[in-house]
């Protein structure tokens, strides 16, 4: 039995507007490794929510 919890997958659309950026700049996101996404069937994206929860890096004072 694994602790591990399920990722929550969410759509492109929904991920863009969590980013507040394009769909298109989400896909390019995903090509670059920047998210993690699956494809279910040929045209059906999801994203990890988690994923994007992992961009934000707290910004450090120089």
């Amino acid at each position: 039995m694994s602790t591990t919890p399920a990722p929550d997958w969410i759509t492109l659309r929904e991920a863009s507007e969590r980013l507040k950026i394009s769909e298109k700049s989400t896909r390019r996101w995903i090509a670059d490794g920047r998210l993690r996404a699956v494809r279910i069937g040929p045209r059906m994206i999801r994203v990890d929510a988690a994923s994007i929860a992992a961009l934000g890096q707290p910004l450090t004072a120089s």
